[in-house]
């Protein structure tokens, strides 16, 4: 799905590069960066007049040079960057060939790492409610619980490596009860029995 959109933008662009020149004028050169949803790779699509010299710069946010590359007789390429260890925040990417330069803005942001939570009531006991997180990253897990009056009975807060269970006991509360879980990037579940 993911390679499916990248294609499909890059159609879009090479079409309105294609689309908006004369017969006989030369082809517009144009620039666009993607984002690969849920990670931290940013794609670099780029069309050019004709086959030249590319220099593909990329500056943060204080508009330090972090990453620099030259790219021989290119017409056009999508090239994959990689922000994985970069603080986050702004950067320009910048693209000079022989018509000059192309510049975007993108925001760099920590992406979510989702987090599946369930929560069950166990029948074969009175008042026992199994928590589960499958988690890929290190986290930290808050849980809260009320009961029918929306009053707190139980918070503790966990670290979490991978997945992670925890059974929890509330047979001395009677009426219904509602977990609250949260995790280290403000992603909250409710569940109420």
């Amino acid at each position: 799905m993911k390679m499916k959109s990248l294609y499909i933008a890059a159609v879009i662009v090479m079409a309105a590069a294609v689309t908006t020149v004369g017969k006989d004028e030369p082809r517009s050169a144009g620039l666009a960066v993607v984002a690969v949803k849920g990670s931290e790779v940013f794609k670099v699509i780029y069309r050019g007049e004709s086959s030249s010299k590319v220099k593909l710069n990329v500056y943060n946010s204080s508009s330090k040079l972090v990453f620099s590359e030259t790219l021989n007789g290119n017409e056009g390429f999508i090239r994959p960057l990689n922000f994985a260890g970069l603080e986050f925040g702004e950067y320009t990417i910048e693209l000079v060939d022989a018509t000059g330069k192309k510049v975007e803005k993108i925001n760099y942001q920590p992406t979510k790492s989702k987090s599946i939570v369930h929560l069950t009531k166990l029948t074969d006991s009175e008042g026992k409610y199994l928590l589960s997180v499958a988690k890929k990253t290190d986290d930290v897990i808050t849980v809260r619980i009320f009961d029918a009056a929306n009053n707190l009975l139980h918070s503790n807060t966990d670290e979490v490596s991978g997945d992670f269970a925890k059974l929890y006991n509330l047979k001395h509360v009677s009426g219904s009860v509602t977990f609250e879980v949260t995790d280290s990037t403000g992603n909250t579940k409710i569940v109420r029995f």
